[in-house]
């Protein structure tokens, strides 16, 4: 099974270098200024600034790369699994901080919480895919 994922994965994840190296700089910049406006309105952040890079980089482009080229819809519904994950572990092993009684919590409860971080960030996929391709694009041609 994982042999067909790989067979899958591999063509996917060998693209131009200057494509990886958008993508980690778009999505770093982006993990950097969602985790300072999560802390700003006191939502949520990391526990440390360089989860940035683990969560973003190393965890995000791979998935946005495995994930490009599919309808707006899949790489949503694919991308709320991923997130889905990722916000489980962060919370579960504490690497994640929800500030206590925050906007989120009023508006959804604190039950939902992880739920609606999912639901949010799992448009980080599409979105970022387009974001990448047109500023790829603008600097690099097609």
């Amino acid at each position: 099974m994982m042999d067909n994922f790989w067979i899958w994965a591999k063509p996917r994840l060998a693209v131009d270098k200057k494509l990886w190296i958008t993508y980690c700089i778009v999505y770093f910049a982006w993990g950097m200024g969602m985790n300072w406006v999560g802390q700003q309105l006191e939502i949520a952040r990391f526990t440390f600034w360089w989860q940035v890079i683990t969560c973003y980089i190393l965890y995000m482009v791979p998935i946005s790369l495995l994930l490009r080229g599919l309808p707006f819809h899949q790489q949503y519904a694919y991308g709320l699994v991923a997130m889905g994950l990722l916000e489980f572990g962060g919370y579960a092993l504490e690497t994640s901080y929800a500030y206590p009684d925050n906007l989120l919590d009023h508006l959804f409860n604190e039950r939902n919480f992880s739920l609606g971080m999912a639901l949010f960030f799992a448009l980080y996929f599409p979105l970022g895919n387009a974001l990448v391709s047109k500023i790829y694009g603008l600097f690099f041609g097609k």
